[in-house]
């Protein structure tokens, strides 16, 4: 059965150690890199401020009493619009609906917090990310998103309706 636990800044060990291993497994599939959340900048009041982002909700998913999932909801300038990031599963645990229900958990914050629509960004090479995303309800957009280190490519916008 998997658990899903919402997080507070207090529980920052917690995520600390899924998003330095999501870092760690997919370096290609962040925006950050995990060079930036090591050395300087593996603080404990970082890891507390990124859990305290103002409206965020912030989730742990849990099988067999262990963390193997993350995911966050937070607002945008949108009123109507939220956005998921931080999205990882473990590889262990992938294929058994840990995705899913991180994705619809986030989902369900968003609704009852007044969105009518949820958006996310994606690199432009995670092929794997993209399917998951398209088999539950997103597409892509024409938007642009973020652009990547390499100075050339963009993050992929894709949107979600309720």
């Amino acid at each position: 059965m998997i658990e899903m636990r919402v997080l507070t800044p207090d529980d920052w060990p917690t995520w600390r150690d899924l998003r330095l291993a999501a870092l760690t497994e997919a370096p290609g599939a962040f925006g950050s890199r995990l060079a930036d959340w090591q050395g300087e900048g593996d603080r404990e009041q970082r890891w507390r401020d990124r859990l305290s982002i103002p409206g965020s909700h912030n989730l742990v998913a849990v099988l067999d009493r262990r963390p193997v999932g993350m995911a966050s909801g937070v607002p945008t300038a949108d009123p109507l619009v939220r956005e998921l990031i931080s999205m990882w599963v473990h590889p262990d645990a992938r294929g058994k609906g840990v995705a899913d229900r991180l994705v619809d958990e986030v989902a369900r914050w968003a609704r009852e917090s007044g969105a009518d629509r949820i958006r996310l960004s994606v690199m432009p090479d995670n092929a794997r990310a993209k399917a998951l995303y398209r088999r539950i309800g997103f597409r892509m957009t024409d938007e642009t998103g973020d652009l990547l280190p390499d100075g050339v490519r963009h993050e992929q916008v894709m949107l979600r309706p309720f």
